[in-house]
This record gives C-alpha cells, structure tokens and sequence, in this order.
C-alpha cells in the first residue's frame, strides 16, 4: 500500500509568550535576500531515529520544510505494543540574516492515513523558542473508515504572531505526536496506521515565516 506522510495537523498555537517585538518595525513581508540557514541541533523521539529527518529553506527565504523518513504510528496486525504512539522533537539553529526577526505564520500537513471502521487516530503539535514557555498543543482527529492523502493548514493571526527578540540567538523547538486507536475496530484482523513520513523526499510538512526588521 502506497503510505505516504500524514497528516493530521497541527500548528501554530505559537506561543503566546512575552516576546511581541514593541520596537521591531513593521515588515513589508519581503524576506530578506541573504541565506536563511538551519541546522538540526538536536532530534529525539521514537518517530525521528537519527537520520530520519531532514529540514531545507526555500530557495526564496519564505518558508522551511521538514521531511521525515520512518514516523509512522499503527495498531493491528504487525504492530508492536508501542507502536500506537510516536513522537519527535527537533531543536533547530535557525540563522537568520542581520536586522530581521521572524516568527511562524501558517504550516501546512499533508500525509496519508489508513484506518478501519471504527478506529482513529490523531496528531498534535507544539511549537516554541528555547527558553520560553511551551504552548498548548494543538491536536486534529481523524476517524475510520479512512484511507487517503490529507491535508491540513493551520494559520496564526497577525496579532497572536510571537517573533524572537531581536539580537537574540534562541533555538526553534518542534514537538509532534502521532497516536493510533483501534476503537472498535478488531486489532487482531486488521491495522490501522497514520505516518507523517515520506520514503522518497516527495511529501513535506512546510512551515512559512513572518519577518519583521529589527531597529
């Protein structure tokens, strides 16, 4: 079965910390024209082994990827005990050019889910800058009978938009879920399964920014 990274979505409940930029300048949204570079500081979890996860900048600084390659959730048949649940968290060294702020503005999930009658499964996220306090993860469900691509985009209003302070160097914290109920199905005939992973790069989750120039 053609099983390609889910789904499920959550996003940017992003951070209603304390961080507001009251002296930043309004940006016209134009990205800045230097590389925006990333650099995977640190990933742990039982649905990003080491190597499994990938992240890249568009080419026109306006958003970031990431592709993860074995995060798969399931329940039934061939389905370990554990199985019905796996997690990441990826800390990120986002490297921004002089003069520019950003936060997290929309995120786009797209994956493939397959579930029997009855069953369901969800996914959460969480989102935050190292050394702020973590936000409530957002959390989406889909329910059996099920078996399809999905996608779901998650915005954050212009007012509730948290950027790193400026001149501050902060990691960028990413925290998912993915979790898998049989509910009513029969476990023991069938297997249900939501995976946010993509074998060949083709399927990512996308994160777009919102710049803001420093003072």
């Amino acid at each position: 079965m053609h099983r390609l990274v889910i789904a499920a979505a959550a996003v940017v409940a992003f951070l209603a910390a304390t961080t507001t930029q009251a002296n930043a300048k309004p940006w016209d949204g134009t990205p800045p024209p230097d590389k925006i570079v990333i650099d995977v500081a640190t990933v742990n979890g039982s649905g990003c082994p080491a190597g499994t996860a990938a992240v890249a900048v568009s080419p026109d600084n306006t958003a970031f990827t990431v592709t993860y390659s074995d995060y798969l959730a399931q329940v039934g048949v061939g389905a370990a005990p554990t199985d019905f649940r796996k997690n990441c968290q990826l800390n990120l060294a986002v490297h921004v050019p002089q003069g520019f702020t950003y936060a997290i503005a929309e995120s786009d999930y797209r994956g493939y889910a397959h579930l029997e009658k009855g069953a369901s499964a969800t996914e959460k996220a969480s989102y935050y800058f190292q050394g702020h306090q973590q936000t409530t993860a957002i959390t989406h469900t889909l329910k059996g009978a099920f078996d399809d691509n999905w996608q779901n985009t998650d915005t954050t209003d212009v007012a509730q938009l948290v950027y790193l302070p400026c001149g501050e160097s902060r990691n960028f914290n990413i925290n998912t879920e993915l979790r898998v109920s049989a509910g009513t199905s029969d476990p023991t005939k069938t297997t249900s399964f939501i995976t946010m992973d993509s074998a060949d790069g083709s399927i990512t989750t996308t994160y777009h920014f919102a710049w803001m120039q420093c003072p």
